[in-house]
Parts: structure tokens; sequence; C-alpha cells
């Protein structure tokens, strides 16, 4: 079974990973691994999409700028690795159609 990883560093990295798989139509978990001295992360594991994957492109593209909105000042950083070629994109520079390709992993 496919997945995707959606690495989240920042403050508040574990609510913003929570906040991320709250989305209707995303089944997943996450997990907070062991933190290096400063560094806080979370690691999103997306299992499952329900719904048109450019829907669901656009409502993460949607909620990584609302939550960078809401938290001013504060570093938020979100790499999402493509399980089909193990490269990684940046959710900031990413476009909806390279989020929706990766999705697209998963409905196959």
């Amino acid at each position: 079974m496919a997945e995707i990883q959606v690495g989240i560093e920042g403050e508040d990295a574990p609510a913003a990973a929570e906040a991320l798989l709250e989305i209707s139509g995303i089944s997943g978990s996450y997990e907070v691994p062991t933190q290096k001295e400063g560094t806080l992360a979370a690691i999103a594991t997306i299992i499952g999409i329900v719904g048109g994957v450019v829907t669901l492109a656009e409502q993460i593209r949607k909620w990584h700028q609302e939550w960078h909105k809401s938290h001013p000042g504060k570093q938020f950083d979100v790499v999402i690795l493509d399980p089909n070629t193990g490269s990684r994109i940046l959710l900031e520079e990413a476009t909806i159609e390279e989020i929706t390709e990766i999705l697209q992993s998963l409905s196959k």
C-alpha cells in the first residue's frame, strides 16, 4: 500500500500535523520523532484519500497557507515525499499540480 509522508518542521509541528490529518478526505497518522536539540518536527503519514485528488491538493495548500498566516514569524517548513520517485518537494514552493501528482499515487 502506498503512503505519503509529510515532514513538518517548526514550532507546533505536532499540532500542524494533526490539523493536516483533520482535512476531510485524508486518513493517516503522525508521529513525533526523537528530537535533536532545538528541533521541533512531526511526520504525518497519509495512507488514504477519499474524494478528488485535485480538491485535496487545494485543501492541503490552503492548510499550509492558513497555518503560516496564523503563526507569523515562526519557522514552518513542510516537505512531501513522493512515494513513487523518492523525491521531496517543499510545500511552500509546490504547485497544485505537483501535490495532485503525489496524491494520485494513493488512488491507484
